[in-house]
């Protein structure tokens, strides 16, 4: 049986698909790694195809159309076989050791009859602007090394979020989920891991250092001149999620799930005004006002309870240049603290 299925969504990834890939094999036949090539005009393609005649019971090769990187991992869960599913950007990489430790722990615990829904990793922040690295732990959210449940976790900070790096996740409960990313779009990540959260009730934290995320290419999303050129791509994600739950339903849920999801939101919503004010464009206002006109129409509580929260009171407040100025300040503070690694 393979226990974690790896989608690695690929596009004109060939300068660097290889570590991604490489890393992934040291699972062996525990795993499965789907490659999707989402239509690359370079030899991604080639290199895909090599790859599954080396290693015929572990890589799988998908071609398609370019929809983007949710079109991707949609593809990828379609075909996913294993037990548990993971995406992993073809720029990134996984710890070899690491990979093995979360191996063993699912083996260890499905010989005593326990099936987590979703285990938990730290992440590693790489920057390729100056060789620094920042590791992402949930040390004070979760208890570490066994099963628990959200009952115990605790709150994050803002700038913290369960990201798609840092998930592992039960594939059938994933497809439960019912979650289909848009296509075309960037940012899909939050959407991704946020649809899960209610459907989670065993967790299981280990505090090892497992996902490798790269930061600094020039054509990545997450560069601050293309976040603030794509911020419709990032409205149109956030607009998603807001719609996803209403407030009866998350209302419906335990307690810390519900400060978890809310959570969830407000970062992603301090995201998409850092990506929308950077710019006195009327174009832009008209875009941030119809986000919020959507959800008030459609869920009043939530809207509600959304534009209570702080950051939104402040931006509620403060002139549309003032709250340009504020998300870039704030974002290269926590740019610099986690640098520190504080």
């Amino acid at each position: 049986m393979k226990l974690i299925s790896f989608a690695v969504p690929c596009y004109n990834s060939a300068a660097y698909m290889k570590k991604c890939i490489n890393s992934l094999l040291a699972g062996g036949e525990y795993v499965e790694i789907i490659i999707i090539n989402d239509g690359s005009t370079d030899n991604t393609a080639d290199i895909a195809d090599a790859y599954s005649v080396c290693y015929p019971s572990i890589i799988r090769v998908i071609h398609k159309e370019n929809g983007g990187h949710g079109s991707g991992i949609n593809c990828g869960l379609k075909a996913a076989t294993g037990l548990y599913f993971k995406v992993v950007d073809s720029d990134d990489w996984l710890d070899s050791d690491a990979l093995l430790d979360l191996l063993s722990t699912i083996k260890t615990n499905l010989e005593q009859d326990i099936i987590a829904d979703l285990y938990i990793t730290n992440f590693v922040y790489e920057r390729a602007t100056d060789n620094t690295h920042y590791v992402s732990s949930f040390r004070r959210n979760f208890p570490a090394g066994r099963i628990s449940s959200w009952e115990e976790s605790r709150p994050m900070y803002l700038w913290h979020m369960l990201l798609m790096h840092s998930i592992i996740s039960r594939t059938d409960m994933v497809r439960n989920s019912g979650i289909t990313l848009p296509e075309k779009t960037f940012y899909v990540d939050n959407l991704f891991s946020y649809a899960q959260l209610p459907f989670v009730n065993k967790i299981y934290y280990s505090d090892t250092d497992l996902y490798h995320y790269y930061i600094g290419r020039s054509d990545q999303s997450v560069t601050i001149e293309n976040m603030v050129s794509r911020y419709r791509q990032q409205i149109l994600v956030t607009s998603s999620m807001m719609k996803l739950y209403s407030y009866e339903e998350i209302s419906s849920l335990c307690k810390p799930l519900q400060k978890q999801m809310y959570h969830f939101l407000h970062s992603v919503l301090a995201n998409t005004y850092f990506f929308t004010t950077q710019k006195d464009e009327y174009v832009r206002r008209k875009d941030l006002e119809c986000m919020w006109h959507s959800l008030r129409s459609n869920d009043f509580k939530l809207y509600n309870k959304l534009r209570k929260m702080p950051l939104m009171i402040i931006t509620g407040i403060c002139p549309w240049k003032v709250n340009g100025f504020i998300s870039l300040f704030a974002y290269k503070v926590l740019t610099k603290i986690t640098r520190l690694g504080v």
